[in-house]
Formats: structure tokens, sequence, C-alpha cells
């Protein structure tokens, strides 16, 4: 039997955001017994459960576990390892600094160091404020643009330090629906 993709099931008629902690865990349950005995369906659970909780915190990833039936080191492992799983809650706008070759010697090491005095937080970190996620990505492919900073989905090239107060303070004054359309 071939089940649907649990990224469209998590998401059909969900708007996770507006559900109580209890409805959260009810919907992520329904959705964890259809896939309870497919062999190699972790990856896709967690996906599930970070759409819907809109990331992985200790307490899902053990209730994850145990719907699975699996060591909860093995899930904390997986959720840990991979990239694309978030442990801790992100910031409305995420901001990416390039640190690939061609930005790092054009500036991004500076721009980095500069965002991380600004906002007052690490990579990896986001502000207490939940406004922004501060992230180190390496190479987007845009060697010719460097330094490069992606804000949200907009892609920021030959950034230079003195454009960076503006650069944080648009977004922050703009929600990331508006910031599209402007």
């Amino acid at each position: 039997m071939a089940l649907k993709n649990p990224l469209k099931v998590a998401a059909e008629g969900c708007k996770c955001e507006e559900l109580t902690e209890t409805q959260k865990f009810e919907r992520l349950d329904e959705i964890l017994a259809m896939y309870k005995t497919e062999p190699g369906s972790l990856i896709n659970c967690l996906y599930v459960a970070q759409t819907i909780f809109g990331y992985l915190p200790d307490e899902v990833l053990k209730h994850v576990a145990t719907e699975l039936e699996l060591p909860a080191s093995k899930v904390i492992g997986v959720a840990s390892f991979y990239s694309f799983f978030n442990r801790f809650p992100r910031g409305k706008h995420t901001i990416k600094v390039c640190l690939g070759t061609a930005c790092y010697v054009r500036g991004g090491k500076q721009i980095m160091e500069d965002l991380v005095k600004y906002l007052g937080i690490k990579a990896g970190e986001t502000t207490e404020d939940g406004e922004f996620t501060l992230e180190v990505v390496r190479c987007v492919g845009a060697c010719a643009l460097a330094p490069v900073v992606i804000a949200d989905e907009d892609t920021h090239r030959r950034v230079r330090p003195a454009q960076l107060t503006e650069l944080i303070e648009s977004y922050r004054s703009a929600t990331p629906a508006t910031k599209e359309a402007s």
C-alpha cells in the first residue's frame, strides 16, 4: 500500500501555528500511526513533527521515539545529524552569511563578525525577541556577487559592513510576507 507524502498529510487543512500544544500532539499521533510500521520512516516522521511544531524540542523527539518504538538516542541522533532539522525555535527571519572561499576572502568573515555583534547571537542561534536566526552557509553558488548575505529568500550581493544595520532593520520591520511583496 502506497502512503501519501507525509508533508502533504501534515499540511492538509492544518494551520499548525494556530493549534494548541495538545492538538499538535494529536495531529502528530495521527500521522505517526500511519507510518509506525513503515521501515525507514523516521526522517519523514521528523519532517512532519517539525512541520507541526515549527522545530523539534526534546519533548517531541521523545514522543516520536515512543510512538515509533525506537530508542530515543536514535531519534535524537537523526534530528541532530541532519542540518534541515531545527532543534530550537527559529526566528521570523533567517539571515545566512556565505563563508565559501570567494565570500570569505571578499569580506564575508567581517560581515559575520559584525552580524554576531549587532544581533547579539552566534551562528545557529535565534535572537531573544524571536526576530532573527543567524546561519553560516558554505557557498551559495554566487561567487561573482561575493560577499553574499541571504535574508529569508532574498539574496543580497556585494554586502559591505556599513550596509548591515539598514539591511537588518528592513527585515525587522517587515513580516516575511510583506517583505516578499516589497
